[in-house]
């Protein structure tokens, strides 16, 4: 449905934190399912070496969160879109609770993050889902929290050093 030039446009995120290939449902301010295939030549995987044994090849449990939190980004956008929510801000991941690991995942799966809106108000939307690989569960999340901000409201205010001084001839 979302293909990975599509999700470039929606997200600002690029290699080697793009962690998602492509959306496969979408039914905005409602569900999203998304695919993230993991491969030995990413980049958390360079320093292993050519006798490492295969568990070493785990995926990194942050980046799996951050695969997950990312599908709901997305759906946090197209929900925004499709109801005229809060656009041109900027996402935060808040809270996340319940999140469990329940299986390793290693080169040559393929994630199937299943994300579910849970409650959405003016400038914060929660979610819940899994993951599957295979049709087995890997990652459940109870719930993750996401706010919108204005990117001006974060930036710091400029320091003198900041301030534009006059040109010298």
């Amino acid at each position: 449905m979302i293909d990975a030039a599509g999700i470039k446009r929606l997200m600002p995120h690029r290699h080697p934190m793009l962690l998602i290939d492509r959306v496969v449902e979408l039914v905005p301010g409602d569900r999203l399912v998304a695919l993230k295939a993991i491969t030995c030549n990413e980049p958390w995987y360079r320093h292993l070496g050519e006798d490492a044994p295969s568990e070493r090849f785990a995926y990194p449990q942050t980046l799996l969160v951050e695969s997950w939190g990312q599908a709901a980004g997305l759906l946090a956008v197209c929900g925004a879109e499709a109801t005229g929510g809060p656009t041109g801000q900027v996402m935060l991941a808040g809270s996340m609770s319940g999140v469990e690991f329940h299986r390793p995942v290693h080169p040559g799966d393929v994630l199937e993050h299943r994300v579910r809106l849970f409650r959405a108000l003016t400038d914060t939307v929660i979610f819940e889902g899994e993951t599957l690989v295979g049709g087995e569960i890997a990652l459940t999340f109870s719930r993750m929290v996401m706010a919108f901000r204005p990117g001006d409201q974060l930036r710091p205010p400029a320091s003198a050093d900041q301030v534009a001084a006059p040109a010298v001839p």
